[in-house]
Order: C-alpha cells, then sequence, then structure tokens
C-alpha cells in the first residue's frame, strides 16, 4: 500500500518555479518530520533540501535552497507541498518527500521511515 505519493516535476528553464506535492495517508502521518529530500543524478546519497516539524510548525532549509524554496503542510488535505522558485541547473534531481516518526538532525534521511517514490524535477540553463 503506497502511504506518500509525490507529483508536480518536470522540466524548467533556469529561473523557472515548480511546485511538488506530497499526499501522505494517514497512517504515515508521522508526529515528527516532513520532509523533502533529492538525489541528483550519479549520487547515492539523498540530501535533505527541507522539513517541518510537525509539533509546531517550525520549517528548516539547506543552504543551497534557502530564500528559494518553501515547504508547507495542509493538514486538511494531507499534503506536503515544496514550492520552488527560481531554479537552478543543480537543482536537478529525483525530488522525494519523507516522513519520520521521531525527532534528531531534520537532514538526516535515517530519521525517515516513510519515503515517497520521487518525482523528477530537471532544470535546463
Amino acid at each position: 500500500q503506497v502511504q506518500l505519493v509525490e507529483s508536480g516535476g518536470g522540466s524548467v528553464q533556469a529561473g523557472g518555479s515548480l511546485k511538488l506535492s506530497c499526499v501522505v495517508s494517514e497512517y504515515t502521518y508521522r508526529s515528527g518530520y516532513m520532509g523533502w529530500f533529492r538525489q541528483a543524478p550519479g549520487e547515492k546519497t539523498h540530501e535533505g533540501v527541507a522539513a517541518i516539524w510537525i509539533p509546531n510548525g517550525m520549517t528548516y532549509y539547506s543552504d543551497s535552497v534557502k530564500g528559494r524554496f518553501t515547504i508547507s503542510l495542509d493538514n486538511a488535505k494531507n499534503t506536503l507541498y515544496l514550492q520552488m522558485n527560481n531554479l537552478k541547473p543543480e537543482d536537478t534531481a529525483m525530488y522525494h518527500c519523507a516522513a519520520a516518526q521521531s525527532g534528531g538532525v531534520w537532514y538526516n534521511s535515517y530519521l525517515y521511515d516513510g519515503w515517497g517514490q520521487g518525482t523528477q524535477v530537471t532544470v535546463s540553463s
């Protein structure tokens, strides 16, 4: 049974925008972090992009996206979003949403035990 489903990826030119969505089943809706990670072509690891701490709504961003990306959560729709503006070629990656039950360092991918299949974002120069 699929528990996190991403959508909204695509191909854009540098400077463009995309909004990613992730529908989360209630079972997977954790009380820890909900976040977005990305895996660039040829990379083995997932880079933490942004996360939201569910108990108080505090948000976190990597330095590479701060000021350009915005994470948000619609509780009524059980949907996590990532608004991406001023996209750069180095943002090209597979983007995954993830859910963690506990706290810790938000960009540590090992905290997250629920992952979506991903949505591809390609930014051309």
